[in-house]
């Protein structure tokens, strides 16, 4: 494993607020600890820097709100990172001013995904976003501004309340702005958050709509010239790209099953046959890395079967599918048949590859439920 890590994730995790369908790891305000938590992150990177490559191919901060990050912090962070191929930075827009997005270009960011979520006022309110939709749009410009050329929108459908002309407008909204990359997420309330309190019943209305929503942003996104890459990913195709291949690669290292490191508290590395999770806490990872030690993991095995599973269950997300003989020591032979009948997923022989099992483009509206049912 020893320098061959090619994939990087950074946590950063102070935020303004905590939004109340959240469940990731995140630490509200705190703004007198930001240099501390920086200090860690570098600290924590040097201890580990001999399992990472020379040339990295991907970096992702993500969060948390890493744009909320005191600006000389995010700066020294950015300044120390490996060289990558690919950096990523998540934003919310109301973070966004001019002298933020020069700064993440200045410190060799390559890519930003701004966490727009709606621009319908009523449905960014249940959500408990902070930035409305002008602050979208000119967060998005400042991006532009300061010569960004591939910039992700995320978006959500399945909030309490949405219709499906509140979704044709945010879809509307989102390619008025033409953005390389959109990533369209069905809202999931995690079990517990206050969020599920407050509106598990029209969560689960929603639900039962939730098909025919994403057939909409399927339809209205490929007619503009997206292609649909992954379940939840659209990119710009590469006739409208200028032949680019616009896909998100930090992530797609997760859907290929590569091995990638995580720094910051929370962080999760997959490295071979382990996993690890970094301590949650925050003061627990100051005080180690602030001694030099490593802080805190939970460490969990992963065995051939859990990997092949991962590898099916990641692999069939993607529209290109997967390489059938890695799909094969964890497929139900009995369950691909009746599939492959339904017109759910289909093998294909490339003219001078390996065999390819993909789900058709209804299987991969269904999802979780199709591959569930594949694994043997």
């Amino acid at each position: 494993m020893s320098g061959a890590v090619r994939h990087l994730y950074i946590h950063l995790p102070f935020c303004a607020h905590r939004c109340g369908y959240c469940d990731f790891v995140t630490v509200v305000g705190r703004p007198g600890l930001h240099e501390q938590y920086v200090d860690a992150l570098l600290a924590e990177l040097e201890l580990e820097r001999a399992m990472l490559a020379p040339q990295l191919e991907t970096v992702f901060l993500g969060g948390g709100t890493p744009t909320f990050t005191a600006p000389d912090a995010l700066r020294r962070l950015l300044g120390a990172l490996p060289p990558a191929a690919e950096l990523t930075v998540e934003a919310n827009p109301e973070t966004v001013t001019p002298e933020l997005a020069l700064l993440l270009h200045e410190s060799g960011a390559t890519r930003v995904s701004l966490g727009a979520q709606s621009f319908q006022p009523h449905l960014l309110q249940v959500l408990g976003r902070q930035a409305g939709p002008d602050d979208v749009r000119r967060a998005f410009y400042h991006l532009r501004d300061a010569n960004f050329d591939n910039i992700s929108l995320d978006l959500l459908h399945g909030i309490p309340g949405q219709s499906a002309s509140d979704l044709e407008r945010d879809i509307d909204e989102a390619l008025a702005l033409a953005p390389e990359h959109l990533s369209y997420y069905e809202l999931e309330a995690k079990p517990g958050t206050r969020f599920t309190h407050a509106h598990g019943a029209e969560l689960a209305r929603q639900a039962e709509a939730m098909e025919g929503y994403f057939e909409l942003v399927i339809e209205r996104l490929a007619a503009a010239g997206y292609r649909w890459y992954e379940t939840a990913n659209f990119c710009l195709a590469p006739a409208h790209a200028g032949g680019r291949d616009l896909r998100a690669w930090h992530n797609l290292a997760y859907w290929l099953g590569r091995d990638y490191l995580g720094l910051g508290i929370g962080a999760v590395s997959t490295l071979g046959d382990r996993r690890r999770r970094n301590t949650p806490r925050l003061s627990r990872y100051l005080a180690a890395l602030g001694t030099g030690e490593l802080p805190e993991r939970e460490i969990e095995a992963l065995g051939a079967d859990v990997r092949a599973q991962e590898r099916l269950m990641l692999g069939l997300r993607l529209d290109e599918g997967l390489p059938f003989a890695d799909a094969e020591a964890a497929l139900d032979r009995a369950a691909l048949g009746r599939l492959e009948r339904l017109g759910l997923a289909t093998r294909r022989a490339g003219p001078d590859g390996p065999e390819t099992l993909v789900l058709t483009a209804r299987g991969r509206r269904l999802g979780g439920a199709v591959t569930a049912e594949l694994l043997a």
